[in-house]
């Protein structure tokens, strides 16, 4: 298949990008590589990748030199021209966007940002899969949607029109205007609810990147709700396979779905919702002494207040993607953990080097 992936800068692009092309599809990564954080990471996603970071020029394909089949190009989701021209010339089979304006936080203080990437970007996206026969979007959405419902695990079936951040709202955004163009244009479009993805490559407005970063350079680092909190951390791995199955696998349209009694996770049209979490949530403080166990030092612990936008505990229900596509994220928090520090020790020597 040819598939474009967006957001191959970022962290979940850039390790579905690599799985995509060892399996042997041919990828097009996009990103317009902004300064949301750190771009010599973003680079380094790119350069681990193949993407020589020299080459970079905005509009044009840049061949990978670890890939055969993969080639990279810098644009932004808001550039209607320049994507609807990317695809008339490279004509794709499928599509997984998971380019975003991300984070809580910084959507209380930058909302535009959300709007422009997450809303338009999504759009103008939409509109070429719909004009450009794509046979499936797949596309992130966020396990911030549940916003204020309690009902745990949380359910694709359960309603979520109580965000609690125009992050969390953008992405609620997608998820609705997917559902038109599936029923009124019959694309083929699979949301993903991703729960708190950690691992090497992470970002750093995370709270694994934050908490090692501080740890090691012998800083206090910020306990949100005094540590009254639980995530559904899912290793990147575990994420990068959900998404790969979920691509294979468009959604055909549920002819059981009733309009007097509405299925929030699927439709007669070919669309369909899915969370991609561990199942297995875990306590902030564990998370944090798993941390102090790699690392071999204690935290200095800043005991805060919750902050506005965040919720105390995220909990996902994978029944449908067990019953779907027989998958099921499994990796142990201890692991993934291991793998992110060690990642990151050497990844940070190199940068010192």
């Amino acid at each position: 298949m040819k598939i474009l992936v967006t957001g191959t800068a970022g962290f979940i692009g850039y390790h579905l990008a690599k799985r995509l092309c060892e399996r042997g599809d041919e990828v097009v990564g996009l990103d317009n590589i902004n300064d949301y954080y750190d771009v010599n990471l973003k680079y380094g996603r790119l350069e681990d990748s193949g993407i020589d970071r020299d080459e970079i020029v905005y509009g044009e394909a840049v061949q990978s030199k670890k890939y055969d089949n993969y080639k990279f190009i810098k644009l932004d989701l808001e550039d209607r021209e320049g994507l609807e021209d990317l695809f008339r010339k490279e004509k794709f089979d499928k599509v997984c966007n998971l380019a975003a304006q991300a984070g809580v936080r910084y959507s209380l203080t930058n909302p535009y940002a959300y709007v422009d990437s997450n809303i338009v970007g999504f759009i103008n996206l939409l509109e070429c899969c719909r004009h450009n026969d794509i046979k499936h979007l797949a596309y992130a959405s966020s396990s911030s949607v549940y916003g204020l419902n309690e009902s745990q695990p949380f359910s694709t079936h359960d309603n979520v029109d109580h965000p609690i951040s125009l992050y969390a709202a953008s992405k609620k955004s997608n998820e609705l205007m997917a559902h038109t163009y599936s029923h009124l244009f019959k694309l083929p479009t699979t949301g993903l609810r991703f729960f708190t993805v950690y691992g090497p490559w992470g970002r750093p407005d995370m709270a694994l990147f934050l908490f090692t970063k501080a740890i090691l350079e012998d800083k206090p680092i910020d306990v949100f709700n005094n540590g009254d909190m639980q995530r559904d951390f899912t290793y990147i791995d575990d994420i990068v396979e959900g998404v790969v199955r979920v691509i294979d696998n468009p959604p055909k349209g549920n002819p059981d779905w009733s309009g007097l009694n509405p299925d929030p996770a699927s439709s007669k049209a070919p669309y369909k919702i899915y969370n991609i979490g561990n199942n297995a949530p875990v306590g902030l403080m564990d998370f944090i002494k798993a941390i102090e166990k790699k690392i071999g030092k204690e935290a200095k612990k800043n005991m805060l207040p919750m902050q506005p936008g965040d919720v105390k505990s995220t909990y996902a229900d994978v029944s449908d993607l067990i019953e779907d596509l027989g998958y099921k994220p499994n990796t142990s928090i201890e692991e993934g953990i291991s793998k992110f520090v060690d990642w990151y020790l050497d990844f940070y020597d190199k940068e010192r080097k």
